[in-house]
């Protein structure tokens, strides 16, 4: 080896030394949260399931990728962090059904919550926000960003694993849409396909302040509309057109829509109207 490729090699043996470069096997925190879903949603199971078998031995795999990812904890931290997960997934469970039924109640194409749970990418991607915010709460590792990233790859959904959203909450369609780390939901909320809630400023320095906005409760908002800021609260029972562009508070009660207007023509009247396209 020449000189040059020496150093690069010492280089690389020193980073894998630090406790922040590992290997993490992102397919056993795959399956964990598959075999997840399918305990506390039989609908998505093949077969019949020993639910405390199974909730046993996925708590045991919980505890084995805790103690892969946590390098800052010990041993007895790591179990009591998994405890106190289980411990709460019974309020997880009871939100995710508010999840489920609000959905059903609010979309006119939704025939039955097995339909929901199996079937809208949604739910699963609100599901997995929430038990990746329950992780989150006692560790900072990378896990909750890994759950939240895994939903956006099969949904497209993409929500940051500390944003603050109540219960319950609804996406429709869901493509694109984008929620910040500071951003918080209120209860009954409705966000369809293309929606950004987002942050004015991306500089680094704002990283410990509040950079997202703020929707409260009741509020509808409809497809492609943009959010930023984190002074920007949407008041409550607000409604927020499609394409719209917000970057300053609105009032409880208000409807924003964009100004700009379709105008629609009758084919039989312009056959002398020459349209081209580009």
């Amino acid at each position: 080896m020449n000189t040059e490729t020496n150093r690069f090699s010492n280089t690389l043996q020193e980073n894998q030394n630090k406790n922040w470069v590992r290997a993490i096997d992102s397919s056993k925190i795959i399956t964990w949260i598959d075999d997840l879903f399918k305990i506390l949603f039989p609908e998505k199971a093949l077969e019949t399931i020993q639910i405390e078998l199974l909730l046993d031995q996925n708590k045991a795999n919980f505890i084995a990728i805790l103690s892969e990812i946590v390098k800052d904890k010990s041993a007895n931290e790591i179990l009591d962090d998994a405890e106190s997960f289980y411990t709460g997934l019974p309020k997880l469970y009871d939100s995710m059904q508010k999840d489920a039924q609000a959905i059903l109640d609010t979309d006119p194409a939704a025939d039955c919550i097995q339909e929901i749970i199996n079937s809208y990418p949604g739910f699963f991607a609100i599901e997995v926000y929430r038990i990746a915010n329950a992780i989150a709460s006692r560790n900072t590792c990378l896990l909750p960003r890994i759950l939240t990233e895994y939903a956006h790859s099969k949904t497209g959904i993409d929500i940051h694993p500390s944003a603050t959203i109540d219960v319950p909450f609804m996406i429709d369609h869901g493509t694109g849409i984008v929620i910040g780390e500071t951003t918080i939901i209120g209860k009954y909320v409705s966000i369809y396909q293309g929606v950004t809630l987002g942050a004015l400023q991306v500089e680094k320095s704002m990283q410990e302040k509040k950079r997202h906005p703020t929707v409260e409760d009741h509020v509808i908002i409809y497809a492609n509309a943009t959010i930023l800021g984190g002074s920007t609260i949407i008041g409550n029972h607000s409604i927020v057109g499609g394409n719209t562009f917000i970057t300053k508070s609105v009032n409880p009660y208000s409807f924003v829509m964009q100004s700009n207007k379709n105008k629609v023509l009758n084919q039989q009247e312009i056959k002398d109207i020459n349209f081209f396209s580009i």
